[in-house]
């Protein structure tokens, strides 16, 4: 399988003060990853030096082949490297259909258009339906959404994310805030996610990392300390006694 996505000797540091370290990493097209460490391993940071929200130290991000790492945040979206956020951004008072076209129609260069407008563009409309519908959220479709469960308004962020029609997505902390009875609904719409589509995900809830993963990284002190397939994860007493904690050890019980 040739990469889709690498990052080579990524590193960073403030002052002198090192948060990330000579990180390596490349993913296929249609992988699902996990990234998981403790609380200031330096994942965010990690997913801020590839998206280009800051710019590294040291090291390089190929995107397809292409060397993006000089590039801004906005043309790295551009060439579709698309990223969520832990905290929602979403407008209260619109739907999820308007927020999904009006990044549609923002990706087209269309955004001057009156948004009331789009549903006499069937094409605009009918991705947008399509998009609402691979999330599960066409029956809130038209909803404010200050009036939608909070689990609905994490899915809504990946939502606008596949609009900008990515090719790598990098999903953080999807589940974050969300919940447990909620959980489920995210990881269900997590698994109608194009099947083409490269998606690494940051996520503390070790649940739904192994179930959604086909692989794990675990990053600790800005440095890959272990890279493998779940089980492995869960199967290797230093990440375990260091980074799972309990979970493990329940799981080693099972």
């Amino acid at each position: 399988m040739s990469d889709l996505f690498r990052v080579e000797g990524l590193s960073k540091s403030f002052g002198g003060l090192a948060v990330s370290r000579n990180v390596d990493l490349a993913m296929g097209a249609g992988e699902r990853l996990a990234l998981i460490g403790p609380n200031g391993a330096g994942k965010t940071t990690f997913v801020n030096l590839v998206t280009g929200q800051i710019r590294p130290s040291a090291g390089r991000v190929i995107l397809g082949g292409e060397d993006v790492t000089g590039l801004g945040a906005v043309r790295r979206v551009r060439k579709g490297l698309v990223r969520t956020f832990q905290v929602t951004r979403l407008f209260s008072d619109m739907t999820p259909e308007e927020h999904v076209t009006l990044t549609v129609l923002r990706r087209e260069g269309r955004a001057a258009r009156i948004l009331g407008r789009f549903r006499g563009d069937p094409a605009v409309s009918g991705e947008v339906e399509g998009i609402l519908g691979t999330l599960g959220l066409l029956e809130v479709a038209r909803r404010k959404v200050r009036e939608i469960a909070y689990g609905q308004q994490r899915l809504l962020e990946i939502a606008i994310a596949l609009a900008l029609r990515p090719k790598v997505l990098l999903l953080d902390e999807p589940a974050a805030g969300v919940p447990s009875s909620e959980t489920p609904r995210i990881e269900q719409a997590l698994g109608h996610l194009p099947p083409s589509l490269a998606v690494l995900m940051i996520e503390h809830d070790m649940d739904l990392v192994f179930r959604f993963a086909k692989r794990v990284v675990v990053l600790a002190a800005g440095e890959i300390i272990f890279e493998g397939l779940p089980a492995q994860v869960a199967a290797n007493e230093k990440v375990r006694e260091a980074y799972l904690g309990n979970y493990a050890h329940a799981r080693r019980v099972a």
